[in-house]
């Protein structure tokens, strides 16, 4: 505990530090407050009473819990900041097939990344006005929740303004942290709506456990809860080092091995290149099933397995969601991991991997070892991903046990340790002791593989 405060007034101690984090919770809050405004013309509560009678498993659910409550309540908010990340994957995707994007991406450093962002945002206007008129679109439809005095056309004109516009505002929340704040700001934007309905969840759990279990199960549920927060955090920052050794080349008359300019002595080949990613487009996948059960429902002709299908808890559901995002952590992790220009870059730096010789031999090695390195990740992607299902089973509320896997533990396990990383670099530069007693914290930019920049 002396440690913990000590540290916390080392934090306190530099002004740059300081001046950040209360910056960036100031914008943080600011974000929170218009999660709660709500737009002209509706009525949330109808809007809430309406979404409690959907699926747990809902495309809209999920929506609503990215933006911490907000799409619900049908606030200025509603949309978050799912536009820009929906824009954001289009453009790396766009990046992988469009030689435009590659060029852009690849090799005209600071005015590629710049015409990228401005793209980004054109795009982000784009889908959140074709998003804003499904949302309007469902308000209208929903029984009560729109305000039947207001004019029709200036409800759908003004809200989808507001729409795009608290969108548009959002982002600039997120650029402003990540510039003068501490982290990155789209990340802890996503976050902080993760993270609010996580008190409400846990005393709701609290409360249920001793009704009906007792202490023990409690504290059962909580150490099951740390240890696979360890896990992913374990995960997250695993990599594979594949040892990098340098030419030698004379300096005067002798000979020295000195390496390329900024190369590493290793390639870092991450266990979990992929990310969230792979659980994403798997969702998106498992959505399709879901709307089709909705169709055929309403033509009364659903059957067992759609059913099964639309309960995120059942047999089907869950090892078809598993395969998926073992396939899809191979295809996204291919597309991240270019053992090509690998080995390129290292015939580039005069580099070679010891008991390897440059050219197709180390491509293939590379390939070899990322194929290898993937495996156990992916697993366990698809492990914590179902993980939710498996603890529901057990008696956990269904509300706690979204936060025991899935895309909200692993965005919350990697933004935290990357905005961790960030403070303890502002400790070591001030000559103070970081955030852990041995070793050093690893964020995203610490996991950088070394061709990433290519």
């Amino acid at each position: 505990m002396n440690k913990f405060i000590e540290t916390l007034k080392n934090i306190w101690k530099i002004t740059e530090l300081r001046q950040r984090i209360l910056f960036t919770l100031a914008l943080l809050a600011v974000f929170r407050f218009g999660s709660f405004v709500v737009l002209p013309g509706v009525n949330s509560g109808a809007l809430q009473a309406a979404a409690g009678e959907r699926g747990a498993n809902d495309i809209l659910g999920l929506i609503n819990t990215f933006t911490g409550g907000a799409f619900n309540q049908a606030s200025i908010f509603a949309l978050g900041i799912m536009p820009y990340i929906t824009a954001s994957i289009i453009i790396q995707l766009l990046g992988f097939a469009v030689p435009y994007f590659q060029r852009l991406q690849q090799k005209e450093g600071e005015s590629g990344r710049k015409k990228i962002s401005q793209i980004t945002r054109f795009l982000t206007v784009l889908i959140t006005i074709v998003q804003g008129g499904g949302y309007l679109t469902m308000i209208a439809t929903t029984p009560g929740a729109m305000d039947p005095s207001v004019n029709e056309t200036v409800f759908w004109l003004s809200n989808i303004i507001i729409l795009a516009t608290g969108t548009m505002f959002a982002m600039w929340i997120g650029e402003k942290i990540t510039d003068k704040g501490i982290g990155n700001g789209i990340s802890l934007l996503i976050m902080i709506g993760i993270i609010a309905s996580l008190p409400r969840v846990f005393v709701a759990e609290v409360q249920t456990q001793f009704s009906q279990s007792g202490l023990f199960v409690l504290v059962l549920e909580l150490i099951v809860f740390f240890l696979v927060i360890v896990a992913t955090v374990l995960i997250v920052q695993g990599v594979r080092r594949i040892p990098l050794q340098f030419a030698k080349r004379m300096v005067g008359r002798g000979a020295a091995s000195v390496p390329a300019a900024g190369a590493r002595d290793y390639i870092p080949l991450k266990v979990n290149a992929a990310g969230v990613m792979p659980i994403i487009f798997a969702q998106a996948i498992m959505f399709l099933p879901i709307t089709i059960a909705q169709w055929a429902s309403e033509s009364g002709s659903t059957s067992s397995l759609l059913m099964d299908l639309n309960n995120w808890k059942s047999l089907p559901y869950n090892i078809i969601f598993f395969l998926l995002i073992v396939v899809f952590t191979y295809v996204y992790t291919a597309l991240l991991v270019n053992p090509q220009q690998y080995a390129e870059y290292l015939k580039r730096q005069n580099a070679f991997i010891p008991g390897v010789k440059p050219g197709k031999q180390t491509q293939d090695f590379i390939d070899t070892l990322t194929t290898r390195v993937t495996l156990p990740g992916s697993i366990f992607l698809g492990i914590i991903s179902i993980f939710p299902a498996i603890v529901a089973i057990f008696g956990v509320n269904d509300g706690f046990a979204l936060f025991f896997g899935g895309t909200s533990l692993l965005i919350l396990v990697g933004v935290v340790l990357d905005t961790l990383q960030q403070i303890e670099s502002y400790l070591l530069m001030r000559k103070y002791d970081g955030l852990v007693k041995s070793g050093r914290l690893k964020g995203k930019s610490g996991m950088q593989p070394i061709g990433a920049g290519m």
